[in-house]
């Protein structure tokens, strides 16, 4: 639907100025097929229509679209950011354009105690080992999957539903995003296909571009709450001193973000060559300030909104714990300190 993001459209990265706290024309749009019975394979690919993600996406439409559906739903944008990601993956790989009935996930958890390997036997790769956090496996059609092998790690395309692919179906007992179970998957010998070579998952600078696609769908997430405050807010006889206090605290903190995502965007989708450490480093530092506004958002948001929202509206009780539980998927201190040895390296090297 292309009236969807039309020049008329107000966008939050790209025109930082407009008001955050109305309620966007393209809503009632999104929300028909957000709110719809549809399984998680029809969702995905009907907002990837809708949305018109492609493999080639500029970096300001994915991040644009994908937080203002987090701003309406964010469980749904967590079920359809890693397809996207998988989008950009398979073309940056030069990899044949998947089926557009085909809804897809990115599983790269890599834990001690759950890994993959790839076995080579002649021109076909086998997988075999368990994989963690796999986020609608039982439901997904394929997925890109991290194995690793002789000569490093590999990204390779996985068919969910091969009989050699067993998704673990245990409890979730999650309250945030509760309609993503995120449990083990089992490969036995399951046939997959290389997607680009060795090393190249995390080699490349799109990675960090993609790291910052899920920190904008933490601050579409925020962004929701805020405009479900500020509404409540806006809409009281008598509005307080107090009150206007923190909806003029939440319009700083989200103005931040906003140029903050205009500025990147348009260094990622720029003229300049990043490296991967440095694309990284501009994503840590994004992440990590996303990290901290979000929260700050979300608690201001609980404050404005008041206690009667959190216990009364169903939808922001149940956005405050999705994006609670998303969160969660940044490293917090770690983050912080991969920043700063970033940078160390960097000034070691000049030394020398």
């Amino acid at each position: 639907m292309e009236t969807l993001f039309d020049s008329t459209s107000s966008r939050i990265i790209a025109t930082p100025f407009e008001p955050w706290w109305e309620t966007p024309d393209f809503r009632d749009d999104l929300s028909e097929v957000v709110t719809s019975s549809a399984s998680a394979v029809d969702k995905i690919t009907a907002l990837a229509r809708l949305l018109q993600f492609t493999g080639c996406s500029p970096q300001i439409d994915q991040w644009e679209r994908l937080l203002q559906l987090a701003a309406i739903d964010i469980g749904v944008a967590r079920m359809l950011e890693p397809h996207v990601d998988a989008l950009g993956i398979l073309a940056e790989a030069g990899h044949e354009t998947p089926d557009p009935d085909s809804a897809w996930g990115v599983y790269a958890a890599d834990l001690p105690t759950h890994r993959v390997n790839v076995i080579d036997a002649g021109a076909e790769h086998l997988l075999t080992g368990t994989k963690a956090w796999c986020s609608l496996a039982a439901e997904l059609t394929d997925a890109i999957v991290i194995a690793s092998g002789s000569d490093g790690n590999r990204a390779y395309a996985v068919n969910l539903r091969h009989p050699r692919v067993r998704p673990q179906t245990g409890a979730w007992p999650s309250l945030g995003l509760r309609e993503i179970p995120s449990g083990s998957v089992v490969f036995d010998r399951a046939p997959a296909t290389s997607v680009g070579p060795p090393n190249w998952y995390l080699d490349r600078p799109s990675f960090a571009w993609g790291g910052i696609r899920v920190a904008a769908c933490w601050f579409g997430g925020a962004l929701g709450l805020a405009r479900r405050a500020a509404q409540t807010h806006l809409n009281r006889a008598g509005r307080s001193p107090m009150g206007e206090m923190q909806l003029g605290q939440l319009d700083a903190e989200i103005f931040a973000v906003r140029t903050m995502l205009a500025q990147t965007a348009a260094a990622a989708d720029g003229d300049e060559k990043f490296s991967r450490e440095h694309a990284w480093r501009l994503a840590l530092r994004v992440r990590n300030n996303i990290y901290r506004s979000a929260q700050r958002i979300q608690l201001l948001s609980r404050e404005l909104a008041g206690p009667a929202v959190l216990t009364s509206d169903a939808a922001f009780a149940k956005a405050d714990a999705d994006l609670t539980v998303y969160l969660s998927q940044h490293h917090g201190p770690r983050d912080e300190a991969a920043l700063g040895e970033n940078i160390g390296a960097e000034s070691d090297v000049d030394e020398v």
